[in-house]
């Protein structure tokens, strides 16, 4: 069956740019090299020209190729060098730290007085009232994640003017009498909705990675909830293994 076969909602040109940008971010195309001809593709994906011609203009778009009108053909483009890992165990003081060094841009999309999102049972009993702020994380002006944060009321109030200006977990270290008793954290890939979609500037059904982060406080409730969507190609897993 064809990688691109039909009966996928996603257009065919977005999957195939999909496809493209992993090849380009795992070094098969290089920056300063062409991309192959677009026979070549075509044939490789048994697709249309016009198909073909619409993936390279969506990767153009964003900058990971540089399309010439003359001989110079499609051009793999360099990108701007990022820390995309996203480590999955780490201690609360060494994620604070990391945020610390990255400051991304902020925006806010959402902010009231919410419930949170179901949780287990026994994932500890809420605070009375929660803050929700939700917004989308930038860098360089490419978003990278949306962010939907239920934080304690109690504890919104004691940094509101820093929690709404940065991002969360260094600030909640830093606020005089408030303690995180515990930390846990879950990673799910997933697909982006129309919604995410938009937000994140990619594809419809693109994949991207869920982290659900929850903590506690000293009375064993839960103080604070993240739900994060982040795009593919920021995610990198790093595991300490125990030998």
């Amino acid at each position: 069956m064809p990688v691109l076969a039909s009966g996928n909602p996603v257009p065919r040109y977005a999957r195939l740019a999909q496809l493209l940008r992993q090849r380009i971010d795992k070094g098969v195309w290089k920056p300063g090299e062409q991309l192959p001809r677009l026979e070549d593709l075509m044939q490789e994906f048994d697709v249309a020209r016009v198909t073909v011609r619409q993936a390279v203009g969506l990767l153009a778009q964003d900058g990971w190729v540089s399309v010439s009108r003359g001989r110079g053909g499609t051009i793999v483009q360099s990108r701007p060098a990022q820390d995309k890992t996203l480590l999955l165990e780490t201690s609360l003081a060494d994620m604070a730290d990391a945020y610390r060094t990255d400051k991304p841009t902020l925006t806010l999309i959402d902010e009231q007085i919410a419930e949170p999102p179901a949780l287990p049972a026994d994932c500890g009993p809420p605070v009375p009232v929660y803050r929700h702020l939700r917004r989308v994380h930038s860098r360089d002006g490419q978003p990278y994640c949306v962010i939907s944060i239920y934080l304690d009321e109690s504890v919104f109030k004691k940094a509101a003017r820093r929690f709404r200006r940065e991002t969360i977990i260094p600030v909640l270290l830093e606020v005089q009498g408030v303690r995180i008793a515990r930390a846990h954290q879950t990673l799910r890939i997933s697909v982006a909705d129309v919604e995410t979609s938009r937000l994140l500037g990619v594809p419809l059904n693109s994949g991207v990675g869920e982290v659900v982060r929850v903590f506690h406080d000293t009375k064993g409730q839960v103080m604070y909830i993240a739900e994060i969507t982040y795009r593919a190609e920021y995610l990198r897993f790093q595991m300490a293994l125990k030998v």
